[in-house]
């Protein structure tokens, strides 16, 4: 998977006059980008209101899968270069902190599909950025307090980008199967 590719490629499958990387960034940034490949791929096809609508018992829809994802992996970037100052307080959160957290799960009036694609997209950009000009991918951060972090725990920048990697492809199989439930289409298979 060492394969030398540019990061323009990776996040819009465009060719273009990009900076080259090889070796570990390359292969954080293939796996990412074929992650969210098969996340957007799921709303091939879809109009607004089928991008929003739940098809499951979960409360989970395409469009608010989408816009979670682009959520979490925006907040863990800025994670890498500013540390936990950026992440929520989850200790303390109130019912209205968790409801507007709920609100990136679902499309909300007003939202479309292009404009969640476009925000993604865009977080996407930035990040495989990051991935190419971070000068170490070992400098730490300690992890904010919640109740799923070990406390005095810290990740490096390696680390963050492999759960941003893990949290794209378990959404991306959410996704796979909200999708079929909603008209038999699937990623693969």
């Amino acid at each position: 998977m060492s394969e030398t590719v540019t990061v323009n490629e990776l996040a819009t499958q465009d060719p273009a006059d990009e900076p080259t990387v090889t070796g570990e960034r390359a292969d954080l940034l293939e796996v990412l980008a074929k992650h969210r490949g098969f996340l957007r791929f799921t709303t091939r096809d879809l109009s607004d209101e089928e991008a929003g609508r739940r098809t499951t018992a979960s409360r989970l829809c395409l469009g608010g899968l989408i816009k979670h994802v682009a959520a979490v992996e925006r907040t863990w970037v800025r994670f890498i270069v500013d540390g936990p100052s950026v992440m929520p307080d989850f200790t303390n959160m109130t019912e209205a902190d968790w409801a507007r957290r709920a609100d990136e799960f679902r499309m909300l009036p007003g939202e479309t599909l292009a404009g969640v694609l476009a925000d993604y997209a865009e977080v996407a950009r930035r990040t495989d950025e990051l991935v190419v000009t971070l000068p170490d991918l070992d400098a730490t951060q300690p992890l904010p307090e919640a109740p799923w972090f070990e406390p005095g725990g810290r990740w490096s920048a390696r680390r963050v980008l492999m759960h941003i990697i893990a949290e794209t492809a378990q959404h991306a199989g959410h996704a796979d199967i909200i999708r079929e439930s909603l008209d038999g289409a699937k990623t693969m298979g």
